[in-house]
């Protein structure tokens, strides 16, 4: 990893540790670790999503704040998926190939939607309350190892990356997601990690397709679940 990627990574632990005081910041730490060691993608893999994260981070901050500001980011198994609204397809097109800079990321999916008329306040509050609404529900769900997931939801939209155990239990969270209110479509990037019925899906997306990067716009296939 560049030495740059390091020190925006640093930076923005530093930034974390004073906003959140440093005894939570220590208890944090401890539950993070915690949790990284149990997820499906194992310790080292936290590690580099962390690192791409920190690096795609400081790439979009160089290049503009409004970047930084509007674009989501999701890092899982050195898959990045982007999310959010931004007022110019160019903004759109830019934040995707400053991605593909970052070291040993894989994929990157470019989800990001266009809309000049990009301020929504109330979009957003729903938005903030549809995931977690679904964080809860998973959380609490014993099938389901909530851990594993990532949540993002834009204009109504719940987008998922990370790494199911096994089938079913994606779907019990596609169907959790697709049966909450004010949610327009479920889109998973979600990969099995188990196989099924004897098949090797790993490394495939919800639908069996084999997921590729190469394409700003999106490698992988997603599965697409209207709203209940």
């Amino acid at each position: 990893m560049r030495r740059w990627a390091v020190a925006a990574l640093a930076a923005w632990s530093c930034i974390a540790a004073a906003l959140s005081g440093c005894a939570p910041a220590a208890v944090g730490a401890g539950a993070t670790g915690a949790t990284v060691a149990v997820q499906e993608r194992g310790v080292s893999g936290a590690i580099a999503d962390t690192g791409i994260r920190a690096q795609i981070n400081h790439l979009w901050f160089q290049e503009s704040e409004r970047m930084y500001r509007y674009v989501n980011l999701q890092v899982w198994n050195r898959r990045a998926l982007l999310t959010g609204v931004v007022p110019e397809p160019d903004m759109r097109r830019k934040a995707a190939r400053l991605a593909w800079q970052a070291d040993d990321v894989a994929e990157v999916i470019n989800e990001i939607q266009v809309d000049e008329n990009r301020a929504d306040v109330k979009a957003f509050a729903k938005d903030s309350w549809i995931a977690a609404q679904l964080k809860s529900q998973i959380l609490f769900d014993t099938k389901i190892k909530s851990i594993n997931y990532s949540i993002e939801t834009v204009r109504g939209r719940i987008f998922l990356l990370g790494t199911a155990r096994s089938q079913a239990e994606l779907e019990r969270v596609i169907d959790h997601a697709r049966n909450l209110g004010n949610v327009k479509e479920v889109v998973s990037y979600v990969r099995v990690a188990e196989p099924a019925d004897g098949d090797d899906t790993n490394g495939r997306d919800a639908n069996g397709r084999e997921a590729h990067g190469g394409d700003t716009d999106g490698g992988a296939t997603p599965r697409r679940a209207d709203a209940a």
